[in-house]
């Protein structure tokens, strides 16, 4: 992207960089978020829910930052090293050109797993560059003080809970309790700054100019290595990797967790309350992932997190949303109580800063379809299901049954009370079905008489009560005229044939209604109150649906046309938040899990249709 190192100056809100001007780093356990101009503004440490040590990205003055820029103004361009996670911001100058490289090894020792090494790698490749560093981190989302000890051009940030360490082959210069840097390279000439976390049996570690080029070539070799497993050979490779590498980072490798995003409270509106953190395991998303990545054939990742599922998500647990809840803390944790904090301002101003999510509490019924299937399809693609994950789908199959018919909050979690949602229809129907799959495949124990009366009740009721003759379509929920685009999944989820007559009208209502060049919004709050205020962009992950819906109903051309259009609201790095605002900025927490699977399947099926 080409810009300046300058910021965007919101007027009484500090200066931000657009949610879509960043790109992503991460170790598998923890990720960053460098701007455009050189700025990391978001990190957690050590994991990605835990609290942030650089939050500029919601409050510029108080969240914190790494900053690392040209002394001089300069443009800059952001792209990745070819095939790999780690992120180069180009600096042109009067004088010279330079360069930032990004990234964090994935480590292979326990040792350096705790030291979540950031390397910050900067080169002079034209002429000469004058460079300023300034390292100011604000602990616990910018609410707890520090200490600063600095010798020997080895800083220490200690807050209590957590220490970390500035490591630099150029001078350091304390200020209060920030460091500061300024130096001049020349071409050729290379500089240093790694930022660790210390403590326990993890010492503070020099990152020297040779040390930091060995990490480099490890950390290429490492993501290359892994992307090579990719099957994927269609039109739009580049795309669908980068998508892939993007699902990667979102892991967190001691679980085999899938994060929805790794961010927290970006918001949907700027100005807007639809600010919710994201950085948990949502059950709908990380099984969707599970999908999109057993396509490219990354088995190793399916079983991860089928391992995860196993450990922690038991079908004998119960509670009032039924032995599966929303969503999961990356350790497997069940508690993540929601609560606001009042001293950050938010991005742009768009206050609350929400962390923890109280829909965690909810009943949304689509989440039983979405792990059933992520398992049909593990059993199907990868190796086949234990009897103690059989045992365990048999339970949730047998809850679904019992329970499919009740109200819940839905897939898009809304907060203005329960209703009879039709994706929850569609996917407890997805549920059931997949498992009588599973069960006749391969012989497995199964009460098929109730399940396949379960399955069709269902089918009937969504058939019966989904349908709007007056609108000539199936609609958000049951006897209502209400427009929704979860129900692009009925043909995805092979609910109804793409080319079903009731299907295309449905299809062509959606397009007249919730479709703006080729962008798709879920719903429309005003007719369908959802209990928040404030209006939201266009769903990413519903434009990719819909794109799918388009090529399973053969009609090509507008499916190309829109997968192309959807290709160009993709950031610099082609990374996708969650929305897109009506002006074509990215909005909410960004990168989005659940966008990036989207457009992977719906590459993947374009492109075997356009044959």
């Amino acid at each position: 992207m080409d810009g300046t190192t300058g910021q965007w100056d919101a007027p009484g809100t500090g200066r931000y960089v657009p949610i879509a001007d960043h790109g992503l780093i991460g170790d598998l356990r923890t990720v960053a978020l460098v701007g455009t101009d050189g700025t990391i503004d978001w990190y957690c440490c050590p994991a990605f829910d835990a609290p942030s040590v650089f939050a500029a990205v919601l409050d510029a003055e108080r969240g914190g930052c790494f900053e690392l820029a040209t002394a001089v103004p300069a443009r800059t361009k952001q792209f990745y090293f070819p095939d790999t996670n780690v992120l180069i911001t180009r600096f042109f100058t009067e004088e010279g050109v330079g360069e930032v490289q990004d990234f964090m090894p994935v480590a292979d020792g326990p040792a350096e797993e705790e030291r979540h090494r950031l390397i910050r790698r900067v080169l002079c490749v034209r002429g000469s560059v004058s460079f300023r560093a300034r390292v100011a981190p604000r602990f616990e989302y910018g609410s707890r003080p520090h200490t600063l000890r600095l010798a020997d051009d080895v800083a220490v940030f200690d807050s209590g809970d957590l220490s970390l360490a500035l490591t630099s082959t150029v001078p350091l210069e304390a200020d209060g309790a920030e460091v500061r840097a300024g130096f001049k390279l020349a071409e050729g000439e290379t500089a240093v700054l790694a930022l660790d976390r210390v403590g326990g049996e993890v010492f503070p570690s020099r990152c020297e100019c040779g040390e930091a080029e060995r990490q480099f070539a490890a950390t290429v070799a490492y993501w290359r290595r892994w992307l090579s497993s990719s099957r994927y050979r269609g039109r739009w490779r580049e795309m669908v990797h980068r998508s892939a590498l993007t699902l990667k980072l979102l892991t967190y490798a001691p679980t085999g967790a899938i994060v929805a995003a790794p961010t927290t409270s970006l918001p949907e509106e700027i100005g807007g309350e639809r600010n919710w953190d994201y950085r948990y395991v949502w059950v709908r998303d990380a099984a969707f992932c599970v999908y999109a990545l057993l396509r490219l054939g990354f088995t190793e990742e399916a079983k991860a997190f089928m391992g995860f599922v196993s450990r922690h998500i038991s079908p004998g647990d119960g509670s009032p949303s039924g032995p599966l809840q929303v969503m999961y803390g990356i350790d497997g944790r069940t508690g993540l109580p929601e609560r606001v904090l009042p001293h950050l301002e938010g991005h742009r101003g768009s206050a609350p800063v929400r962390v923890g999510n109280a829909a965690a509490d909810q009943l949304q019924l689509d989440v039983y379809g979405a792990l059933i299937d992520s398992v049909y399809l593990y059993d199907k693609w990868a190796e086949p299901v234990s009897s103690e994950q059989w045992d365990h789908v048999t339970a949730l199959v047998d809850w679904v049954c019992a329970h499919w018919d009740q109200p819940d909050e839905g897939i898009w979690e809304t907060r203005g009370g329960r209703k009879n949602f039709l994706y929850s229809r569609l996917m407890c129907w997805v549920a059931i079905e997949r498992a009588i799959r599973m069960a006749n495949r391969r012989g497995l124990p199964a009460d098929l008489p109730r399940w396949q009366s379960s399955r069709d009740a269902v089918y009937r009721r969504i058939m019966s009560h989904g349908w709007s003759a007056s609108r000539g379509a199936f609609v958000q929920h049951e006897d209502s005229d209400v427009l929704d685009a979860a129900v692009l999944m009925m043909p995805l989820a092979k609910f109804i044939a793409p080319t079903d007559p009731k299907w295309l009208s449905t299809l062509d209502s959606l397009t007249e209604d919730l479709v703006s060049d080729s962008l798709v919004y879920r719903y429309d709050p005003q007719v369908s109150p959802d209990g928040l205020h404030g209006d939201e962009g266009t769903f990413s992950i519903c434009s990719f649906w819909y794109v799918e819906a388009l090529t399973r109903a053969g009609r090509l051309d507008e499916a190309s046309l829109a997968f192309e259009k959807m290709l160009t609201y993709g950031n610099h790095l082609g990374l996708y938040a969650e929305e897109i605002s009506h002006t074509g900025e990215q909005q909410g927490n960004f990168p989005q899990a659940f966008t990036h699977l989207a457009l992977i399947s719906a590459a993947f099926n374009l492109d075997r249709a356009l044959g």
